[in-house]
Parts: C-alpha cells; structure tokens; sequence
C-alpha cells in the first residue's frame, strides 16, 4: 500500500484546513486508518483515526471538536478537516493504516506540512 498525503500549508490561527491521504496499490477499505503528527522537537504523536465504514472515529483530546476525520472507500482516499487551527497543531502530520484486528500501523505517508502562525 502507497499513502499520499496532501493538503498541508501555511495558514493563521483560527482557519481551517483539509487534509488528504489517498491510498493505491490496493483498497484500504477494510483498514484503520489513523492521522499522526510530529511537532518540531517533539514525539509523534496520534491525532485520530477512523475505522472501515467510518462508525467508530477516535480522537485525541487536543483536536476532538475542531477536527473531523471522515472516509471516501469509493475513492480510497480519508480526510482529515481541520477547524479552528492553533500554533500548537504546527506539525508534520502523516496517514497510516492497519488492519481492523491489529494494533501495529504497517503502512505509513510521507507526510504534509501544516504550520500556523499566530
């Protein structure tokens, strides 16, 4: 599997960005597919995730209700809609699946920029 992530940028507090991660070589329609980030000087840290038919999406505590993560099976490809942005989510943020039974991310992005200034 071949994850494309895209959508990042440059943008000021409070705007909003989407995020892209479409998958090819095959359907990740059956897979977790889960958004982490690494902030400059820090550890990579989990952002959310959503399952194969998008009913159980989980998020982590500083991004739960200005970011939503949705799926396109039909496209292969998973969003990531990011809402009122602060400095604090200036990261390299990555898309990476893995199968529903595991708990192991096997398959990971390159990665897309997202800064916010202040």
């Amino acid at each position: 599997v071949q994850l494309q992530a895209s959508g990042g940028g440059l943008v000021q507090a409070g705007d909003s960005l989407r995020l892209s991660c479409a998958a090819s070589g095959r359907t990740v329609n059956s897979y977790v597919v889960g958004w982490f980030r690494r902030a400059p000087g820090k550890e990579r840290e989990f952002v959310t995730s959503i399952n194969w038919n998008g009913g159980t999406r989980l998020y982590a505590d500083s991004v739960r209700g200005r970011f939503t993560i949705s799926r396109d099976n039909a496209k292969n490809t998973v969003y990531l809609q990011m809402n009122s942005l602060k400095p604090e989510d200036t990261a390299v943020y990555y898309c990476a699946v893995r199968p529903e039974y595991s708990r192991s991310y096997n398959f990971w992005g390159q990665g897309t920029e997202v800064t916010v200034s202040s």
